[in-house]
């Protein structure tokens, strides 16, 4: 059985990703419940990095420029970390990573999408960081891309707000 797919639309183009339920259940399970529940659609991308990473997924970013925006918890809760010993994602680019405060069991809404290799927030690897990888980009990079390379200003948000429109997954 092939792995659900999660279409992203936002307001600069659309992007596809596979979602690793059959190596992370619990990661993806999560986002998959908080997809069909609406929870992300209309929100914005709150922290763009070029050369990192793209951020999503806070409650307060449905204001793209409220100073709370990337504070937020999960309308769910928080979900127990994922790290199962015989699947080592890496952080690599276009992956799905679950974001977190850097406590244990705090991530719940909010992930980011990996536009270059970063290994050094791999949960299986010394340091820190401990970011669980839950799914790939499969189609539409370029436009994950566009959203990297976007002007940002104070705390790393987009100048010219990155609304998602609406968030859908195919199983």
């Amino acid at each position: 059985m092939a792995n659900p797919v999660a279409t992203f639309e936002t307001s600069l183009g659309t992007f596809k990703a596979e979602l690793f339920v059959d190596k992370m259940p619990v990661t993806a399970k999560n986002f998959m419940d908080l997809a069909k529940s609406g929870f992300y659609d209309g929100l914005h991308f709150h922290r763009v990095i070029d050369e990192f990473m793209i951020q999503f997924g806070c409650v307060h970013s449905r204001d793209p420029n409220s100073s709370r925006a990337g504070t937020g918890e999960s309308p769910r809760g928080n979900i127990k970390d994922e790290f199962p010993s015989q699947y080592k994602i890496s952080n690599d680019v276009g992956t799905l990573s679950m974001a977190n405060t850097g406590r244990p069991n705090s991530g719940g809404s909010q992930f980011f999408i990996n536009t270059v290799h970063n290994d050094n927030l791999d949960w299986f690897t010394p340091g820190p960081s401990r970011h669980p990888v839950f799914g790939k980009v499969t189609e539409g990079m370029d436009v994950v891309t566009k959203i990297e390379k976007s002007p940002t200003g104070e705390n790393d948000r987009p100048k010219t707000p990155i609304k998602m429109i609406k968030v859908t997954v195919k199983e």
